[in-house]
């Protein structure tokens, strides 16, 4: 579940995705390949699973789909090869993601909209593989954060 955290937190978070990236050899992609499904307090039909394949020389697809409350579904997704290339974003019209490696266990996820950065997620993988938790910074036209976020996603396979 998309929760609100502590403006303190929030800078925290929005510190690490300003850090500079790692070389990519610092962390193997494999480890987060499989399905993620997000903690949710939200009421069935919901549900949020996150794919993670390899894909290229090196990279991952990742693949978002989800059915919301009202039951309807959605799914989008992209390639990286944690190089901070902009790829584009497969059923998000005019979105582009870039991902890059900040250490070996962290990611930092740069979403665009029609050329303007709007978000930048920090992905965190859990020591023991088995949950990641996604800090979600929003950023306006100017570049000032107007919202953070936080989910969990729990690995189901």
């Amino acid at each position: 579940m998309i929760s609100k955290r502590t403006p303190l937190f929030a800078l925290a978070a929005f510190a690490v995705a300003l850090l500079g990236a790692v070389d990519a050899a610092a962390q193997n992609p494999a480890d987060r390949f499989g399905e993620w499904r997000m903690d949710s307090d939200n009421p069935p039909p919901y549900v949020n699973i996150m794919t993670y394949e390899a894909w290229g020389d090196g990279g991952m697809s990742i693949t978002v789909a989800s059915t919301n409350t009202r039951g309807q579904d959605s799914e989008w997704g992209y390639n990286t090869l944690f190089d901070g290339e902009f790829r584009p974003v497969w059923g998000q019209e005019n979105a582009e993601t870039a991902v890059e490696f900040v250490d070996e266990r962290t990611t930092r996820i740069t979403n665009m909209r029609n050329g303007r950065v709007t978000q930048v997620i920090i992905n965190t993988l859990s020591e023991d593989g088995d949950v990641i938790e996604n800090e979600y910074v929003r950023m306006d036209q100017n570049g000032k954060i107007t919202g953070v976020g936080h989910a969990t996603y729990r690995r189901i396979k």
